[in-house]
């Protein structure tokens, strides 16, 4: 059988885990795959904290650096070479 009911093949796909990632990469990883799974949890169960949630979306506009306009769809970009300072 091919299951993981075995503890060698548990130790065979951790050997191969480890020789495709490496050691440096496999804590990485783990993190990263743990707070996905963490953060699939609190959605799928609704305890995202409303008032930190909305704590954090007022707070987020005033640090947010103010946007400038960039150019118009069928307004062809200015060339910073041709404009001209007017102190100059």
């Amino acid at each position: 059988m091919l299951g993981l009911d075995n503890p060698i093949h548990i130790l065979f796909l951790l050997i191969v885990v480890l020789l495709v990632f490496g050691a440096k990469r496999l804590p990485e990883i783990g993190r990263s795959l743990g707070s996905g799974m963490r953060g699939f949890k609190d959605s799928i169960s609704g305890e995202t904290g409303h008032a930190e949630l909305a704590q954090r979306v007022q707070a987020t506009p005033e640090s947010a650096p103010a946007l400038t306009p960039g150019p118009r769809l069928g307004e062809p970009a200015q060339d910073p070479s041709t404009t001209r300072d007017p102190g100059a």
